[in-house]
């Protein structure tokens, strides 16, 4: 596959494969079972990706109940096999737990490129990342990742014209954060504190108007080039560096010649711009809103982005309802 070729339109097969995930997903929230909850959201994607005419790569799975063997797992194949070859990246349920409590913010998520154009930084589970809008993509600059957050912070306020106080940073609610949350309280910036949905949260960030201005701290790796490629769908500006949590991977790391030194854009991350992506909620988001059952039909409400034509379509959808 290359960046001359003829190269159709992804973006509403994708919603489908989201939309169909949700509807699956949405009947577990508040269910408080987290296996059966992943199970059915992971089926669904699986077997709606395999209807799209694709020779799909799944690039870094998703961390599932499943293990190792997971249908969307690292290296999957996905698709007919009868379209262009692509690098998938998946997330059937970007926040199970709050999902399972019935808490806002977990959302389905699936994005392709051309293949080979994803980075695919396996065996790492963790990333360090710092995520803003179009606006605030100037002030961005690799010595952010190493800077007080008093730093990075004041360059953000700068450029988009306000105070540091007036900033909101989104960031996993996480031992390990438990300096830089201090760093930023003393800043006087509000912080929004999630329990998951690590993904979710770079798109808020990521995209105009939602009330989040950043997002920073160490979460899922597969979470970091989903997020990058939403962000560079979004005009938006991410760093990033591997971040191992334990010995181990940070020897499997190394075993698998990766630098967990070297900070990377998002460019980098995903080198082609023919990205599509689609997220649709299960649970109330800032970006999209719930999945609504009402006995004989359900909504959907999805985000699609297309990096190569800056687009950005908000689909609501209804559904017969077959469950």
């Amino acid at each position: 596959m290359t960046e001359q070729m003829p190269w159709r339109n992804f973006g509403l097969d994708l919603v489908r494969v989201t939309e169909t995930t949700a509807l699956a997903a949405g009947r577990w929230v508040g269910s408080g079972n987290y296996e059966s909850a992943h199970r059915s959201a992971t089926m669904a994607m699986k077997a709606a990706l395999d209807t799209l005419d694709i020779e799909g790569h799944i690039v870094l799975g998703e961390d599932s109940p499943l293990g190792e063997h997971s249908p969307l797992g690292s290296n999957q194949r996905v698709g007919t096999g009868d379209g262009p070859e692509v690098d998938v990246i998946v997330d059937p349920i970007d926040g199970t737990k709050l999902l399972i409590r019935g808490h806002p913010g977990a959302v389905s998520v699936v994005g392709v490129a051309p293949r080979h154009s994803m980075w695919s930084p396996v065996p790492a589970h963790y990333m360090d990342k710092i995520v803003v809008d179009r606006e605030a993509a100037k002030a961005l600059v690799p010595e952010c990742m190493d800077a007080p957050a008093a730093w990075t912070l004041a360059l953000i306020a700068r450029v988009k014209k306000k105070a540091v106080q007036d900033l909101t940073v989104i960031m996993l609610n996480r031992p390990r954060h438990y300096d830089l949350i201090q760093e930023i309280r003393a800043t006087g910036a509000r912080i929004l504190l999630r329990q998951e949905g690590d993904a979710e949260g770079a798109l808020v960030a990521a995209t105009p108007n939602t009330g989040g201005d950043v997002l920073m701290g160490v979460g899922g790796a597969s979470q970091g080039v989903i997020a990058a490629c939403a962000v560079k769908a979004l005009g938006g500006k991410m760093l990033a560096r591997l971040a191992p949590q334990s010995e181990q991977e940070r020897e499997d790391i190394r075993a698998a010649g990766l630098d967990e030194r070297r900070i990377m854009t998002s460019d980098e991350m995903v080198t082609s711009n023919r990205i599509f992506f689609s997220v649709t909620g299960i649970t109330d988001s800032k970006l999209v809103d719930a999945i609504r059952f009402h006995g004989m039909y359900a909504e959907t409400s999805s985000l699609l982005l297309r990096a190569e034509t800056g687009t950005r379509r908000f689909i609501h959808a209804e559904h017969a309802a077959r469950v």
